[in-house]
């Protein structure tokens, strides 16, 4: 089942699409407030976020740019709903990366299909990301090497999952850092550097000659696709 994000200030209306929502069969979560709108979103993973613009707290397409923002969600479709229905509105909001831009008042059947429409033409991403020996589920935040399960920190874990979901690409230390910690933070380039010696520690069969996270004189770190077996032990 589909789980669908709700960040709408109107009581009436919130209650009004929770009941539609779930009649169709969807799972519905979500807020009547912007304050913790984007946490909400990375912890519930939902599979698209209808968001309005004009919350009491905080404004929608700050949010919506956040959401853009920030590596776990930035893949996740958003719908705005709002009252704002001048063209200039509609063309920020979509050039911000809304996926919609629905206008209230508006017919609860037509946001449903519109929903259908976006998950029509959605891809699961693989659950399972796999290279040689190392396995990472995505599901349950685990990642094995051989038949040995890895202790990783969450910040480890982000950090291999996105270069293992890219494999073959080279990123600079400044992309891995907007990416993976977002750019409301407080590390330098250096971080990057600590977090994939760690990584090679606990991946690799000899972290001075690495198999899977390769080095990339003067530019950054990039996922080896095709690595060889090792032994661990």
């Amino acid at each position: 089942m589909k789980k669908i994000v709700l960040i709408e200030d109107d009581a009436d209306l919130y209650a009004l699409l929770k009941y539609n929502l779930e009649k169709e069969g969807f799972i519905m979560v979500g807020a009547q407030t912007g304050k913790g709108a984007i946490e909400l979103c990375r912890r519930e993973r939902p599979d698209l976020i209808l968001l309005d613009i004009m919350l009491p707290d905080s404004d929608g397409l700050d949010i919506c740019k956040g959401i853009r923002q920030h590596p776990e969600l930035a893949h996740i479709p958003v719908i705005f709903l709002t009252a704002r229905a001048s063209e200039t509105d509609r063309i920020v909001g979509l050039e911000l990366g809304a996926n919609d831009y629905i206008v209230k008042p508006f017919f609860v059947r037509e946001l449903i299909a519109r929903i259908k429409i976006h998950f029509r033409g959605q891809s699961a991403p693989n659950r399972m990301l796999k290279a040689g020996p190392l396995e990472l589920d995505r599901t349950s935040c685990r990642v094995r090497l051989v038949d040995q399960e890895l202790a990783l920190t969450a910040t480890e874990f982000r950090l291999l999952e996105f270069l293992m979901s890219r494999p073959g690409i080279v990123f600079s230390r400044e992309q891995l850092l907007d990416s993976v910690w977002g750019h409301d933070r407080a590390v330098t380039d250096r971080t990057v550097d600590v977090y994939i010696l760690r990584l090679r520690q606990k991946i690799e069969n000899d972290p001075a000659n690495p198999m899977f996270i390769r080095s990339v004189r003067g530019f950054g770190y990039s996922f080896n696709e095709a690595p060889v077996a090792v032994a661990v032990g």
